[in-house]
Formats: C-alpha cells, structure tokens, sequence
C-alpha cells in the first residue's frame, strides 16, 4: 500500500504527489511522455460539427419553335405544382425570352424534374427541352 505525504493545512502547501512509475528501459524525463516536462494531462475539447445547407439548382424550359404553349402549361403544372396563372405566366416568359426558371431545388430533385418533364415531352413526341444550373 502506497503513503501519501499530505501537506500541513495551516502552512497551504502544496501536497507532495507520488512520482510516475515508468517501465523499465524508459529514459525519457519529465515524466508523462509530453515532449518534456509535463504531466501528461490534457484539455478534453468538443467539436461541433456543422452541416452545410445543400447547394441549390435552377430549373431552366426552354424555348423552340414546335412544342405547342398549352402542353408546355401542362409540364409546369405536373411537374412543378403551379396553378394556370404561374404556368402560364413562366409560359409566357420562356416563349418571350427563350428561358425560364421553373423551380429552384436539390440536385437530386431538379435532375429528377428535368428528367420527367424531358420524358414526358418524348412521350408526346414534342422537342421540348428542360436543363439545370447552379444557382
């Protein structure tokens, strides 16, 4: 059983603190391994971690000269959720300009919306195309 030596409570020393056991061969000095001279304890320190937002990405229609406006009001209805008036307003601009923003999303959503509208307008046979950029 190890003594310890406490310091006298009227003088406020400083207690005497047992000396490190070391293994044998180990030469180092100072104690505790540290580079030297330390007393091998440490700061325990926490990491927040914060998640970054995802990057966004338009959703551009654009124009030609063959897909008729009606079925270009029905893709952003579908696909996008507007009401007659939105679509038929981004309608409008994508005819007028010859692109229009549909949506800003997720890569995953807007490459999932491009995709369905680009099938949809294959499966009616119309040119219609549909692409995405970072916004």
């Amino acid at each position: 059983m190890m003594q310890f030596e406490l310091s006298d409570p009227e003088t406020m020393q400083e207690p005497i603190l047992p000396t490190p056991i070391r293994a044998a061969g180990d030469e180092r000095e100072g104690g505790g391994g540290q580079g030297g001279g330390g007393t091998g304890v440490g700061v325990a320190t926490k990491t927040r971690t914060r998640t970054a937002k995802p990057a966004l990405y338009k959703v551009l229609m654009l124009n030609d000269d063959y897909t008729p406006m009606e079925f270009v009001v029905l893709c952003l209805q579908r696909f996008f959720k507007m009401t007659i008036e939105d679509a038929t307003r981004v309608m409008l601009h994508v005819h007028q300009r010859g692109v229009g923003v549909c949506g800003i999303f997720t890569y995953e959503v807007a490459e999932t919306k491009v995709n369905q509208v680009i099938d949809f307008a294959r499966e009616h046979q119309h040119p219609l195309q549909c692409t995405m950029e970072k916004d």
